[in-house]
């Protein structure tokens, strides 16, 4: 994980069982992707966790292109 994420991104066994959140939260990556592939947009996602902001929503993003990059070079 690049230095930028590490800075929006958590991974700690005790919030929410170890899910990346985004830090200072309980709001997991997942959630915010779920949300965003149901449709909801960015400014509505904002609206909705007024604790989020622009550069959390594409931390996400990058954090989960990241991973699945890391997957799919494991195999």
């Amino acid at each position: 994980m690049n230095d930028q994420l590490k800075k929006r991104i958590t991974i700690n066994p005790d919030i929410m069982m170890g899910k990346p959140v985004i830090t200072g939260t309980r709001i997991t990556v997942e959630h915010i992707l779920g949300e965003l592939g149901t449709g909801m947009t960015v400014e509505e996602l904002l609206t909705e966790y007024p604790q989020l902001t622009p550069e959390d929503v594409q931390a996400a993003q990058a954090f989960a292109v990241e991973w699945m990059a890391e997957v799919n070079t494991l195999h």
